[in-house]
């Protein structure tokens, strides 16, 4: 299973943990690390990613998260093929970025986009090549 993971997900982790969905989202998202980890799950990787990640102040982060590019089994420039994918996506409201995440996770044919957030879950939800999902809700998917 190929899935992709977008900057916010990346960045759940050091996230306040005071509030329990976002620790359940932690720990969600530590769970598909260690997957990944165990080559149970293909962890893909965006041009787009390395551009947000590299913009985060904080460096500590921003090492860390840039470290998973090293366990990822695919990885993506950008492309005509994946700008043409992400246009489409402009007219349901889809923000630039995230519509750029779109279109590469879809380009390598992941199954999953993993986000935590709740806009981009809900504008993607007609998206048929593609299922966009939070951290917490693919374990209880996968792990069934």
């Amino acid at each position: 299973m190929k899935i992709y993971l977008d900057i916010s997900c990346f960045n759940r982790p050091f996230d306040d943990q005071k509030q329990l969905r976002i620790q359940l989202e932690t720990e969600a998202k530590l769970n598909i690390q260690q997957r990944i980890l165990q080559k149970e799950i293909d962890l893909t990787w965006s041009y787009i990613l390395d551009f947000e990640n590299e913009a985060n102040p904080f460096e500590q982060r921003r090492l860390a998260i840039r470290g998973w590019k090293n366990h990822a089994s695919a990885d993506t420039d950008e492309t005509k093929e994946i700008v043409k994918i992400a246009e489409k996506f402009y007219p349901m409201g889809i923000k630039s970025k995230d519509s750029i995440h779109l279109a590469c996770a879809i380009s390598m044919q992941c199954e999953y986009l993993l986000t935590t957030d709740d806009e981009l879950i809900k504008k993607a939800s007609g998206i048929r090549e593609i299922k966009v999902s939070d951290p917490i809700s693919f374990i209880k998917e996968v792990t069934k």
